[in-house]
């Protein structure tokens, strides 16, 4: 008999409808295994535990008596650091943020609510979202519970971890250039970055406003499904939602993919990538088509563009964005200022991370009258082109396959150059820029880590994707997350 963390999030809700378990002991179950191994693994910044016991005994009783109850009726979920919720820590991980508390929820967290999801606390991250590690959060290291000496990702690395190490059952991150999809990669769950405008930002502490979005990790694509069922669609206080119909996304589990034709890029097959990463993209392809699926060879010419382009326009948004953060009105204040300038300068110098501070000297340089022209505005071009290529290609195919990373998880002592970790989101940068959805499945094991393949759709296909995704876990089999990550 499977102990409760071990359930998926579906499982767990029809056990607590059908009245197997109470959303309470559920709820319990998981803080005893997050006891047991967020020592270790370090998930979490910040716990609900009270909150979350008193909620799950609420909806005890609704069911009980027979009301109605959400589509996550009891189901524990966690949700990254730079969402913010309503008297919970919401600090994106920074220290120019630590101690602040939410004074309103995300709409995404409004929305878990009303489905009587349990919010059990929020996740580590890198700073403002910004790193592929997790290694750059101010309050404390995050470890891939596969093997604790490798980096499980970011920057959203603690959703992952969460899902991996079995101390929920959904995860909420943010995706703004592969950051619910490299960790899914390596930490051997499933995540979706939905397509630009399918779930508000509202609530969401921006990096790069055109390129954020906030997606979920789980253990497998039918809890995808269900997640996006609850935090997709239309919202007053987020002017980039399109306002059109949510369909109902578990309705696309299970279907056939006979005739289903999947693009192949040769670019994103390069010299460099793992060997064994790429035996594994191989296999995947060949399961595929065992599923019916039609392999089709496309190219995407300006891929290679895409590095350059990203790291241009996000440090300009993110310059931008992260002006506000001034010493003043809310945040850390810098206790050995002269006078009013210097109370900024050093507020932020002192209150920012290496890699904030990185990003958004770039982005002030790409943003400056001299620079402008030169850099940001051919970026923006590039950018076009990138989502014109996409376009092109989804005239013949109904959606791409890619590897999501070109190695599987990297050491936590790994020393590597700004460039090298921007390398590692080489193959998920594009969707972010192009807009397109992008959806990370584990697909095998190497040199005891996993490994991910990505497939990416067309505007508002995630349906299509979640369709695809389901058919190929079916043929892969039984995947199980690691054991021993209880310290």
């Amino acid at each position: 008999m499977k102990e409760i963390y071990e359930l998926t999030a579906l499982e767990v809700r029809n056990k607590i409808l059908n009245k197997e378990l109470s959303a309470y002991d559920v709820t319990k179950a998981v803080f005893e295994r997050i006891e047991k191994t967020d020592e270790l693994i370090g998930s979490f910044v910040s716990l609900r535990k009270e909150k979350a016991l008193e909620e799950a005994k609420i909806i005890d009783e609704k069911i009980a008596k027979g009301e109605k109850v959400g589509a996550l009726a009891g189901v524990p979920v966690s949700i990254k650091d730079n969402m913010v919720s309503l008297n919970d820590p919401s600090a994106s991980c920074s220290k120019i943020l630590d101690g602040y508390i939410g004074i309103y929820d995300a709409t995404v967290v409004t929305k878990l609510k009303e489905a009587d999801a349990i919010i059990i606390g929020k996740t580590n991250m890198d700073e403002f979202a910004m790193g592929g590690s997790t290694k750059t959060s101010y309050y404390k290291l995050t470890k891939n519970p596969w093997d604790t000496s490798k980096v499980p990702g970011g920057s959203s690395g603690g959703a992952a971890s969460s899902i991996a190490s079995q101390q929920c059952f959904i995860s909420l991150g943010s995706d703004t250039g592969g950051s619910i999809r490299q960790p899914a990669s390596f930490c051997g769950v499933v995540g979706l970055k939905p397509t630009y405008g399918r779930v508000s930002r509202y609530g969401l502490m921006a990096f790069a406003s055109s390129l954020d979005q906030i997606g979920p990790l789980a253990k497998n694509v039918e809890d995808i499904a269900l997640a996006m069922n609850v935090i997709a669609g239309y919202d007053d206080y987020d002017g980039t939602v399109k306002n059109i119909p949510v369909p109902d996304y578990t309705e696309f589990l299970g279907k056939d993919i006979k005739g289903v034709k999947i693009g192949v890029p040769k670019e994103y097959f390069v010299d460099g990538m793992n060997e064994n990463v790429k035996a594994i993209m191989m296999d995947a392809l060949e399961k595929l088509k065992e599923a019916g699926a039609e392999l089709v060879d496309v190219s995407l010419p300006h891929t290679k563009y895409a590095l350059p382009t990203y790291y241009i326009l996000a440090p300009a948004e993110a310059s931008s964005n992260l002006a506000r953060f001034d010493g003043i009105r809310y945040g850390y204040r810098s206790k050995n200022a002269k006078d009013f300038n210097d109370l900024y300068v050093k507020s932020r110098s002192e209150g920012f991370g290496s890699e904030v501070k990185r990003r958004i000297m770039i982005g002030t340089y790409v943003l400056s009258a001299g620079f402008y022209d030169a850099y940001f505005k051919k970026a923006q071009k590039a950018r076009a082109l990138i989502k014109a290529d996409f376009d092109k290609a989804f005239e013949t195919v109904n959606m791409i396959f890619t590897p999501v990373a070109p190695t599987p998880a990297f050491s936590l002592d790994a020393v590597k150059t700004p460039l090298e970790l921007y390398l590692e989101d080489i193959f998920t940068l594009s969707a972010n820029l192009a807009g397109v959805p992008g959806l990370s499945i584990p697909a095998g094991i190497t040199e005891g880590l996993p490994v991910g393949i990505q497939l990416l759709g067309k505007h508002f296909d995630e349906g299509n994707l979640i369709a695809v995704g389901s058919a190929f876990e079916k043929i892969r089999g039984e995947w199980k997350l690691p054991e021993g990550v209880e310290k």
